[in-house]
């Protein structure tokens, strides 16, 4: 049972020239599946590049992941606009959402690629989601923000919006959570 890999748009060139050839790409909106898992590709907004050659030369996505235990949203980085609310109504609502809360300073220069943790909690209930993590915070030095403030904005956010905090949990680094 190889390992396969699921890619937007444009990615799975790369994949093949090093030498791996068991990928899948999936434009927004298209689906695959493996074993009891759906994978849905969808839009994120964020921009691509590797160089300054290959500006958005390949797809940025989230993935919804159709679990027999739930439904599953892993968002990687994207700053916040209607393609929550949009996925929300698609395909949720989802078991667990995993959203950014970090990378989001100075908002001139990161607002339109990385959410705040306000942002996250309104893509939170955007997406219908029963619980949601934080994450994409506290690994390294990325953006202006201090490491360890994302998860105290998020607290803040959340008691500003009237969510429980034990609707969008922040694991300790190093922590992990089973979701039976």
């Amino acid at each position: 049972n190889r390992t396969r890999f699921f890619v937007p748009l444009g990615l799975a060139a790369w994949f093949r020239e090093a030498g791996i050839d068991n990928v899948v790409e999936l434009d927004w909106g298209q689906q695959a599946e493996f074993g009891p898992l759906t994978f849905h590709c969808v839009p994120a907004q964020h921009f691509s590049a590797r160089s300054l050659r290959d500006m958005n030369a390949v797809h940025w996505c989230s993935w919804v992941m159709e679990t027999p235990g739930g439904k599953v949203f892993f968002s990687c980085d994207t700053g916040y606009s209607p393609d929550a609310r949009d996925i929300g109504k698609g395909l949720g609502p989802f078991r667990l959402s995993l959203l950014p809360i970090g990378g989001y300073q100075p908002r001139w220069f990161m607002g339109d690629m990385h959410v705040n943790p306000h942002e996250a909690v309104r893509m939170h209930r955007d997406l219908h989601s029963e619980q949601s993590l934080g994450m994409h915070w506290g690994t390294f030095k990325l953006t202006d923000e201090p490491m360890g403030e994302p998860p105290l904005f998020l607290s803040r956010a959340l008691k500003e919006a009237a969510v429980p905090a034990e609707e969008f949990q922040v694991l300790k680094i190093g922590e992990t959570r089973v979701f039976p």
